[in-house]
């Protein structure tokens, strides 16, 4: 445990050096172990100095721990740089997924811009085409491609992998459940500072030590995560009413009059039918997406290059960005409403980021840079050019500049791509609550897996009617494009400025860049941004509350969540049971053991929780062994099942008890049933006492070989040097492990140990403890679980009883149920109820 850790677990310890809570506790007897050459380092405050403020080393490492080290260097998950062809072809694949909102933008932007500005003069295209030329160009293109995009974690990106890739490198997290065995997971892979620069070092300590700033930090994420939910919501509405809008004045009933009521309709049923087809998961028509927004970009491409060779090919000396100038000089505030207009070119933006994890940086980037820009760029040369000739089209741009007899194709091609853009904006939704609740800052809610290749492939049913519910009285009561713009700008800016954030931090803490170069990036970009804001918060009164509404609701919802998550784990590591009391009680814990395994599932990384204590007291007899589980996520995208279980003994060995700590990734899936959990369970367990046994087998001999060589070092010279005594305090066995881990070649795990200290078959201990595990296997599994309340104390302040007792509580009382969230047989539960005043 790190320091913070170590507040929040010894506060019911009380620091007594004869009482432990586990087998990872160590006595303050024992030395800390060091690595070898340390003490060189200890010297000078150089490189070593700055490491060890970094990395707090463990006071020991248990067998499980080496057996960790071994099997993440054995197992190293270090995947091929794929091909140039591979490259290519998931490059064309980011066409269906990734760039379908942004793709299909030309729909509405100029529509969205003129209607706040009257077209009176050439410099009011010229302008308006400059401002979105540039938008695109240094928002998406400099921006995400060449900075954001680097900034992932481990192939992973949004805002959650960038707020867990700095949790990794500070402890930040508000759930104090770090171990130092999760920086040996393979994925894991943290990089240390330079020697020169003490600013990452200082800027680590600055967040670690201050809680206000860990909750900034926290609330920030959830504010851009919220916002993205927000996305969900609105994207259906405006992608579809845009295409959708194309067949007034060509069908009869779609007449100006009746335009509007028949659009609504229209695009109510296309949305009804888009999220009752979500349940069956996009994998089934997925293989379609990249060939239609690939056919739709080469028709936005070829139309806007044939508009700009007919009508006016002089809107290329918008690419003078004086334009921008003349068109703010001439039309003020118009202008300055008009950028609300001019962000929604980039929406989708932040798509490249969040939809990383499916692809690679590489094939995003080509597939942008030789695709997407330069047709986006076409379109919107194309409709400038056909605006400059018909100044009274701006209204329906997109449709009007589309040959009469590409009118239908057209069109057909665009409500497809509006739809593969919205199912786009869904599946990130549900990607991102999947995130939240893996960091415990979201209720647990159901998650049916849609696909058995693809782990991402999600659908979460109450999202899922949640959002299309919002969607349609979205379209119903705004019935316009331009209405639903005047919201849709709101969210998307807030998420590229929490973005611009949190990757300026990355510079700094992680990438270590020059201070020089990392303050321009959110000059450069967050300036902009803030100013986009700025633009679309003065719409706030013509729809832009409804962003913000959304925001506002999940944001509760989620920090309400994740605080009295907090609070009850804090409850549980106070009120654990202390070594004594389990002392006290003896290997019968003052009642009946009878065969079987009994899995008590609780939130505790170390201690032996309260709800224990409630078990022995309401039940008449108690499990002959027993596992305390705990299912726990750490901040890396997969943890790979050979890593997945930790296991350490509570308690002497003849009270058969265990900690199992199984750590899953925010985007690791469990959906494994309960025989495999079992199996698996149980083979790790298996395993772990054979480890125990190869150790203690080896201490022992370590032992002897050490007071063979203090022998011979007292009869060779009684005037030894104060260093050799101090490296005889050193527990030889940890280093003793890690020289067996480093030079282990085995592909299977097995350790390569002296034949004379290899744990025998015939070690009557260890068969007993086998064949005590089989028997209890054979006797079956019982789950046990807390029903648990969470109450705030009676001297809690007002605020705290309401957000605890009745927000906090509801969420509980409607959240799913534990025994369904863990996928356990309800034939197999024994449950006790308790209450947490925290």
């Amino acid at each position: 445990m790190e320091e913070e850790d170590g507040i929040e677990e010894n506060s019911a310890s009380g620091g007594e050096g004869s009482r432990w809570v586990d087998g990872s506790e160590v006595d303050s007897e024992t030395a800390a172990w060091v690595w070898p050459g340390e003490n060189e380092a200890r010297e000078g405050q150089g490189y070593g100095s700055m490491r060890r403020r970094l990395v707090k080393k463990p006071k020991r490492v248990d067998s499980f721990d080496v057996e960790a080290m071994e099997v993440a260097g054995a197992h190293g998950h270090h995947p091929k740089d794929p091909s140039v062809w591979q490259t290519l072809a998931l490059a064309f694949q980011t066409l269906g997924v990734v760039y379908g909102d942004m793709g299909t933008s030309p729909l509405y932007v100029f529509a969205d811009v003129f209607s706040k500005v009257t077209i009176e003069s050439d410099v009011d295209v010229l302008g308006a085409l400059s401002l979105v030329m540039y938008t695109i160009a240094l928002i998406p293109l400099a921006k995400y491609v060449f900075v954001v995009l680097k900034a992932n974690d481990n192939g992973e990106g949004g805002t959650f992998a960038l707020y867990s890739l700095i949790c990794r490198y500070a402890n930040i997290n508000m759930l104090p459940n770090r171990q130092p065995a999760d920086e040996q997971i393979s994925s894991f892979r943290l990089k240390l500072p330079t020697p020169e620069l003490e600013r990452a070092l200082n800027i680590k300590e600055t967040l670690e030590s201050k809680s206000s700033l860990k909750t900034v930090l926290l609330l920030f994420v959830l504010m851009g995560t919220s916002m993205i939910i927000g996305d969900g919501i609105l994207t259906p509405a405006i992608s579809v009413m845009s295409a959708v809008s194309g067949l007034q004045g060509e069908l009869e009933g779609f007449e100006t009059n009746l335009s509007a009521d028949a659009v609504v309709v229209v695009s109510i049923v296309i949305l009804l039918a888009l999220f009752s087809i979500q349940q069956f998961g996009t994998g089934k028509v997925g293989f379609l997406f990249a060939p239609i927004l690939a056919l739709w970009f080469f028709c936005l491409g070829s139309i806007g290059l044939y508009n700009l060779l007919k009508h006016d090919i002089t809107v290329l000396r918008a690419v003078n960005p004086a334009y921008i100038y003349f068109f703010f000089k001439k039309n003020s505030g118009a202008a300055w409403s008009a950028l609300g207009g001019c962000v929604l070119c980039i929406t989708g933006a932040e798509a490249m980021f969040a939809d990383l994890g499916h692809f690679s940086v590489r094939s995003i980037q080509i597939a942008f840079t030789f695709v997407v820009f330069p047709c986006l760029l076409l379109a919107y040369l194309g409709q400038a050019a056909y605006l400059m000739k018909y100044p009274a089209s701006a209204e329906r741009i997109f449709y009007d500049s589309v040959p009469g007899s590409l009118f239908w194709p057209v069109l057909v091609i665009a409500t497809i791509a509006a739809m593969i853009a919205s199912q786009a904006m869904i599946s990130a939704t549900f990607s991102c609550v999947k995130q939240s609740m893996a960091l415990g800052c979201f209720p647990r809610l159901k998650i049916v897996h849609t696909s058995k290749r693809k782990m991402g492939q999600i659908y979460i049913p109450v999202i899922n009617w949640f959002l299309m519910i919002m969607c349609i009285l979205v379209v119903s009561i705004f019935q316009s494009t331009t209405d639903i713009a005047n919201a849709y700008g709101i969210a998307e800016v807030g998420v590229m400025i929490v973005s611009t954030a949190l990757v300026t931090l990355v510079m700094l803490l992680i990438w270590q860049t020059n201070l020089f170069l990392a303050l321009c990036f959110p000059l450069i970009f967050g300036s902009v941004e803030f100013i986009y804001l700025c633009a679309v918060l003065s719409k706030i009164e013509q729809g832009g509350w409804l962003p913000l509404v959304f925001a506002s609701f999940f944001l509760c919802v989620m920090y309400i969540w994740n605080y009295g998550s907090v609070l009850k784990y804090r409850s549980e590591v106070r009120e654990k049971i202390s070594m004594d009391f389990m002392l006290e009680l003896g290997s019968s814990l003052g009642t009946l053991r009878v065969p079987g395994i009994g899995l008590l599932y609780n939130e505790l990384v170390q201690g032996i929780p309260s709800i224990f204590v409630q078990f022995l007291l309401s039940l008449p007899a108690i499990h002959s062994t027993i596992v305390f589980v705990c299912i726990k996520y750490v901040p890396v995208p997969v943890v790979p099942q050979e890593e997945r279980f930790l296991f350490r003994r509570v308690c002497p060995k003849d009270y058969h008890m265990f900690r199992c700590v199984a750590r899953y990734g925010y985007k690791d899936v469990r959906k494994e049933d309960h025989h495999a959990f079992e199996q698996l369970l149980a083979e790790s367990l298996e395993k772990f006492l054979r480890r125990e046994a190869e150790d203690l087998a080896l201490e022992s001999n370590l032992h002897e070989m050490e007071f063979d060589n203090l022998s011979v070092g007292s009869r060779g010279s009684r005037t030894r040097s104060g260093d050799g005594v101090e490296e005889l305090r050193v527990p030889l066995m940890q280093v003793q492990r890690l020289e067996e881990v480093s030079t282990s070649t085995s592909e299977d795990g097995v350790s390569i140990l002296p034949s004379s200290v290899m744990a025998s078959d015939e070690d009557p201990s260890l068969e007993y403890e086998l064949s005590a595990l089989r028997e209890a296997m054979d006797s079956g599994f019982t789950y046990l679980l807390a029903h648990g309340d969470v109450r705030a104390r009676k001297d809690s302040f007002f605020l705290k009883k309401l957000v605890i007792n009745y927000f906090y509580g509801f969420l509980r009382r409607n959240c799913r149920a534990g025994a369904a969230n863990m996928s356990v047989p309800h034939m197999d539960i024994i449950q006790v109820g308790m209450t947490y005043m925290v």
